[in-house]
């Protein structure tokens, strides 16, 4: 599984609604809210066998009152 931490910039108050749609999907294993230029921040676990981009298009990115996401790969812990 390899991990990757999606931003959320929410249409003006629909924060609540697009949290709610995330968790919905059962597919985060964290979600937060977040000061600055992002309203919410999830951690996903995605199967090595899959494309990222594709993975979250398709499971994610189709949330109505997503305006932006900022997506970020990981890489070796240390």
């Amino acid at each position: 599984m390899r991990c990757v931490f999606v931003q959320f910039c929410c249409q003006p108050g629909k924060t609540y609604e697009v949290a709610d749609a995330i968790y919905d999907r059962e597919i985060v294993s964290e979600l937060y809210s977040t000061s600055g230029d992002f309203d919410l921040i999830a951690k996903v676990y995605i199967p090595d066998d899959t494309d990222v981009g594709h993975y979250l298009t398709e499971n994610l990115f189709d949330i109505p009152g997503i305006s932006r996401t900022l997506t970020t790969m990981t890489f070796k812990a240390f």
